[in-house]
Formats: structure tokens, sequence, C-alpha cells
């Protein structure tokens, strides 16, 4: 799992758009899973185990703290140099963070799970610990959002990405 640190922390760092929390969700999802090691092994997808557990302590996190949305932190470092399907260039990507950082928490988690770790409808939803419907809402209404909020006009920074 100590090759896993540098995934897990850009993940909490997409989820949380702040340098300093990512490290901190980070070190307590593999904390929780050193704990219960035993039980990460029997689920057989350590990955995914501690993916779940690092979405659930950022939740914590975030109830904990309920900082302004406009406090998430910037997605731009966390998926620079990603490039999603269908996307031309630089402007495209910078529009498509600045509307991902206009997301709620939990579109943007789904989003990040769907579109950035390309995990299916399933895996989204065993990740998050709810239904594949909810995955499916959240991710319409992520999407919804996304396209409104595009700045500029090409469909296809969203649409290219749709699953």
């Amino acid at each position: 799992m100590r090759g896993r640190w540098p995934a897990m922390v850009r993940l909490a760092y997409a989820l949380t758009g702040d340098a300093g929390h990512a490290e901190d969700v980070a070190q307590a999802a593999f904390a929780r899973a050193y704990a219960s090691w035993g039980r990460v092994r029997r689920a057989g997808d350590p990955d995914a185990y501690v993916r779940r557990i690092l979405i659930n302590e950022n939740r914590k996190r975030f109830r904990k703290h309920r900082v302004p949305e406009d406090l998430h932190g910037d997605l731009a470092g966390a998926l620079a140099g990603h490039t999603a399907p269908g996307q031309q260039g630089p402007e495209e990507r910078q529009a498509l963070l600045d509307a991902l950082n206009r997301l709620g928490p939990r579109q943007r988690a789904v989003v990040v799970l769907r579109y950035w770790l390309d995990l299916s409808e399933a895996e989204t939803a065993a990740t998050l610990n709810c239904s594949v419907g909810t995955v499916k809402s959240q991710a319409s209404r992520a999407l919804a959002t996304l396209r409104k909020d595009a700045t500029t006009g090409d469909q296809d920074i969203v649409e290219g990405g749709r699953r």
C-alpha cells in the first residue's frame, strides 16, 4: 500500500482542493486501513477499500468544518496534466476546472471517481456507500451544472467524458 500513497493523496486533493487537508485525509484513511488490515485484506481489493475510507474521512472533515464552498480550493493542481476525453486545450481545461470548483462535495466526488479515476457506476456507488441510482443522478446533475457553467460553449468538454 506504500506505493499507493501518491495516488490517494491526489484523490484526496481532488476532493478537498487543499494540499494540507488532502494529506490529513489520506493519512487518516491509511491509519484506519492499517488498524483493520485483516478486514482490508479480506475485502479483496485494498485500493477500493482505502478509497472508500478516504471518501468517508473527507465527509467527516467536511461535516465537522463546514467551510464555505469557495474555500474548497482549486482543483487545477490535482487535475492539471490529466486530459479528459474531448478536451482540446488549456482554455477548455481551465473552464472545466473552474466549473468543478462550483460543484458541491458529493457531486464533485462522483465526478472525480467516475471521470477522473474512471470507476464504473457500481464501483463509485460502493466507494460512496450509496446506490447506483444515486451515482447516476448526482453525475447527471453535476454534468448539467458543468454544461451550464462551461464558459467556452464547447459541449465536448463535458460530453466527451460521458459513459
